[in-house]
């Protein structure tokens, strides 16, 4: 766990069994399934933020936990489905559930989690936090399809990059961060730039992942390097180069081979190091995190916010 987590580690080890349990069904391959991706990891961010955010205001892990749970249920969900949509093996290092179950159990498995989110957030009687979380939903439905139907197109632009990576992963993270703290009483206008804070965090987040998707050691990335180059997924590195490189039009007929070789794509990695898009790209992300931290002078001052400059930085620098 990240050590900015500190303060709320005890209560996101309550997250994650209650997790566990939320997860278990009368059907044991639906249980099976769902504990395997449970079992394979991650950060848990999302009710992280959303712990977090609670702490600035009223804070109560009764309130919270509903909440926080529901944010990871999502989250997964959106990954089974995704492995399907890239015909991903492995994540984390991990086989996914794709590769040991198949399409159809993950498609499936994926839906489970996802309803059972809309069980949890039933709990609230605030209408924000079932409105946010379904906009939220229906957005990132739109973003997976938006990136499915531009998949090896080297005319996607910087319009259709922004869109894509604030559905991918700004949204729930800014959701997770405004949510937080709606659950913990805080006022709206604060609830909001918590809100903003999130989805700059989360862009910046998406930024600096699509960088080391080309640059990060596999062995740390948890898959194979240039992922997105295989899918036919236009980055920020990608865009950048095909406007500037002096070797864009080689650039441009590697992007659009739909089965790339591993040759093609270390050339291709080459071409955009060389123009300079990785550089930029994190130049960009560097851009969002400072108007991340902006946001934050306008909220109470408790020693809890330092640590959301510390998630800040981190992002900054994060190398997996």
């Amino acid at each position: 766990m990240l050590d900015f987590f500190n303060q709320v580690r005890d209560d996101l080890g309550v997250v994650e069994r209650e997790i566990k349990s939320v997860v278990q069904s009368r059907d044991p391959l639906l249980t099976q399934t769902s504990m395997h991706l449970l079992d394979a990891g991650g950060k848990r961010l999302r009710p992280a933020f959303a712990l977090l955010a609670g702490k600035l205001y009223d804070y109560s892990l009764d309130k919270l936990l509903p909440l926080a749970v529901a944010l990871e249920l999502i989250h997964m969900a959106s990954l089974v489905h995704d492995d399907v949509v890239d015909d991903s093996l492995t994540r984390r290092g991990t086989p996914t559930v794709k590769a040991n179950w198949g399409n159809k159990i993950s498609m499936h498995t994926g839906d489970y989690l996802f309803a059972k989110s809309l069980v949890l957030i039933s709990n609230y009687e605030n209408p924000v936090i079932s409105k946010v979380l379904a906009e939220t939903s229906v957005k990132m439905c739109e973003g997976e399809i938006h990136q499915i139907s531009t998949a090896y197109s080297a005319s996607q632009n910087w319009r259709d990059y922004f869109y894509r990576i604030e559905r991918k992963t700004a949204l729930l993270i800014a959701a997770s961060c405004q949510l937080g703290a709606v659950a913990a009483g805080a006022p709206e206008s604060e609830a909001r730039r918590l809100y903003r804070f999130g989805h700059q965090i989360g862009m910046a987040f998406q930024i600096t992942d699509d960088i080391l998707d080309m640059v990060a050691e596999q062995q740390k990335l948890g898959k194979p390097i240039g992922g997105d180059l295989r899918q036919g997924i236009l980055t920020m590195p990608v865009i950048y180069s095909l406007e500037r490189s002096s070797q864009r039009e080689r650039l441009k007929e590697l992007v659009e081979i739909k089965e790339k070789t591993d040759e093609q794509v270390r050339e291709a990695i080459d071409i955009i190091k060389a123009s300079g898009g990785i550089d930029y790209s994190f130049e960009a992300a560097r851009r969002y995190i400072d108007k991340a931290k902006n946001n934050l002078s306008y909220l109470p001052d408790k020693p809890i916010k330092q640590v959301f400059y510390q998630i800040a930085d981190f992002i900054g620098i994060r190398r997996f």
